[in-house]
């Protein structure tokens, strides 16, 4: 299984409440419109899934205390922590069925991006295995199973009822190191933008990477890394670039390519300029 943790997205632990077991693992997919793009970039999704999460966290009415899946799997064979193993999941449309079966999303739509790749439907795979190595039965549903929905869409659901098989017979991916990547043109570029008015969107979401760096280095606050390089975040980033040897305008806040490989390579993420 090619991991995403939550950790090197930047979040806490899961808040959601425990469950050790279910009767199974429901399929999803976003019920909205999902960009092309995300075809080509991997980062789209590494962004559309902490949006996710900052939507269902902002959702005063569902009163969510984490993102409602357990596990997200995208079209590039990765699987991306959700509130994870062991936690019931707020996806399933109410409790009763939140207990049943844990919940596992596929980063498609019902336009746009639609149709699922086989990387994606290995990762959903992946993604229901690990759960019942771990306290999910045997059951594996769409969305729709027990709730009014069309989640989790045509194709996927079609997939769902010939019992999720492995596409083409493969065996479950190798894990490898799954290391997000930051863009030094993008940063510098949301450095120069940021902080923005309130309200405003996370300008680039490779900002959270290295702002979790940060965090880790003991040099901005957690509350404080929000995805936005505002001022706390240049004064931490200043701090690391004076703890690496720079000092005067080389120690200014704006991220160099120097500076951020070492950040990178001590804190797990790559860069490209």
């Amino acid at each position: 299984m090619q991991l995403v943790t939550r950790t090197q997205l930047g979040w806490p632990a899961s808040a959601a409440p425990a469950q050790a077991s279910t009767k199974g693992v429901k399929v999803h997919y976003t019920g909205s419109a999902v960009s092309t793009a995300l075809a080509k970039d991997h980062s789209k999704c590494i962004a559309l899934w902490r949006d996710i999460r900052a939507a269902h966290l902002a959702n005063k009415q569902e009163n969510y205390s984490d993102v409602a899946y357990n596990y997200a799997a995208c079209v590039h064979g990765y699987v991306l922590e959700g509130r994870g193993r062991g936690r019931r999941t707020g996806a399933n449309g109410n409790q009763a069925l939140n207990r049943g079966h844990y919940a596992v999303l596929g980063l498609i739509g019902s336009s746009g991006l639609t149709e699922p790749t086989d990387e994606l439907l290995g990762a959903i795979r992946d993604a229901i295995e690990d759960l019942q190595k771990h306290g999910a039965g045997k059951e594996i549903k769409g969305h729709r199973d027990g709730y009014a929905t069309s989640c989790p869409g045509g194709p996927l659901y079609a997939w769902v009822q010939k019992g999720a098989p492995r596409p083409g017979g493969s065996k479950p991916a190798t894990p490898k190191p799954s290391r997000p990547v930051v863009d030094l043109s993008q940063l510098i570029a949301a450095r120069k933008a940021d902080p923005p008015k309130p309200g405003t969107p996370v300008s680039y979401a490779g900002t959270k990477t290295v702002e979790a760096a940060l965090v880790a280095e003991g040099l901005l606050l957690k509350r404080l890394a929000d995805g936005h390089f505002g001022t706390a975040t240049v004064d931490a980033y200043a701090a690391w670039q004076r703890r690496c040897g720079w000092s005067g305008d080389d120690a200014d806040g704006t991220p160099g390519i120097a500076s951020l490989t070492k950040l990178g390579k001590r804190r797990g993420f790559d860069v490209k300029e």
